[in-house]
């Protein structure tokens, strides 16, 4: 019987926070912990996490509106979904501690968040298609969860298709992480996904939108991406400083092959824009801004094909 191909993940790319494990608070907190418990969600797995979850409220019976709740909309009381990231100078003899890295994948507020911007956005006949409830009781149902995480924040943001260009400012294009799996590995039991991020301390990521979107609102304004970077910076301050930010190409990497992945210069490519601008070059910037356009046009040309 032949093997049926793999479902690819999401076509989803991930800004996350890891936050220390000992900078969390309340319920989240407890349900962190229970999570590490039964064990880590593997940072290549977490946009079909994300989905499998999503699916499962959908097609339960009752259906739920959203993952992680009752019929209702309670909240389920379950250990946490939760990614992990390797603490500096962490003692192998206690791997999970106060400065465990931790990302929640937190999907139910996420989802919410989602689909109130799909109510927001979307036209009223995909709306009425969409949704098997009526749209004032879903809008004021996810509003209310997202209302639920008051003066925090979810530890992950995403986009769908493409990356937001101004996520590049907050990485060092040399420190791209980029597992390609070689030709002997692709057929092995336990072949490394492919993957493509950049990790940066909270305090480099937090200076550079700073300064990017300083940089960017005194030579173009203060709307587009100094409004998106300045967003952003707001965004990671909700966190501990002593955390950590991922910026991950998440799902998109099925939209490029090896040698595409390879021979990206995105983070590059907006590090010469900034530093043009900052040289007062603006026609060497627009060059650098053309190509980054150019090669995200191109990804995000799927999203019409489907």
């Amino acid at each position: 019987m032949a093997r049926s191909a793999p479902v690819p993940a999401p076509f989803v790319c991930y800004l996350r926070v890891y936050e220390p494990l000992g900078a969390l608070r309340g319920p989240l907190a407890a349900r962190v912990r229970a999570g590490l418990a039964r064990g880590a969600v593997p940072v290549a797995d977490a946009g079909a996490r994300d989905r499998e979850v999503c699916l499962r409220a959908q097609l339960g019976v009752p259906s739920r509106l959203l993952p992680g709740e009752r019929s209702d909309g309670t909240p389920l009381d379950v250990p946490a979904d939760v990614l992990l990231a390797d603490a500096p100078g962490g003692s192998p003899d206690e791997p999970v501690g106060p400065q465990t890295l931790v990302c929640p994948l937190e999907t139910r507020p996420r989802a919410a968040a989602a689909l109130v911007g799909f109510l927001s956005s979307e036209t009223p006949v995909l709306r009425s298609a969409a949704l098997a409830t009526e749209e004032s009781v879903v809008r004021s149902r996810a509003e209310a969860v997202v209302a639920e995480l008051g003066d925090s924040a979810t530890h992950i943001v995403s986009a769908n298709w493409t990356v937001p260009l101004p996520w590049f400012a907050l990485v060092d294009p040399a420190e791209r992480v980029l597992v390609l799996p070689s030709d002997d590995a692709v057929t092995a039991p336990e072949a490394p996904t492919r993957r493509c991020y950049w990790r940066v301390a909270m305090a480099d990521a937090l200076a550079r939108a700073d300064a990017a979107a300083e940089l960017l609102a005194d030579t173009l304004g203060d709307d587009g991406p100094a409004e998106v970077l300045q967003d952003t910076a707001r965004w990671l301050r909700h966190f501990d400083p002593g955390s950590l930010v991922e910026l991950d190409y998440g799902g998109l990497v099925a939209l490029m092959d090896d040698q595409t992945l390879a021979a990206d210069t995105s983070a590059e490519d907006v590090a010469e824009a900034l530093e043009a601008l900052r040289a007062g070059d603006p026609e060497r910037a627009m060059g650098s801004y053309r190509r980054l356009r150019d090669f995200w046009a191109t990804r995000a040309a799927f999203q019409r094909a489907n």
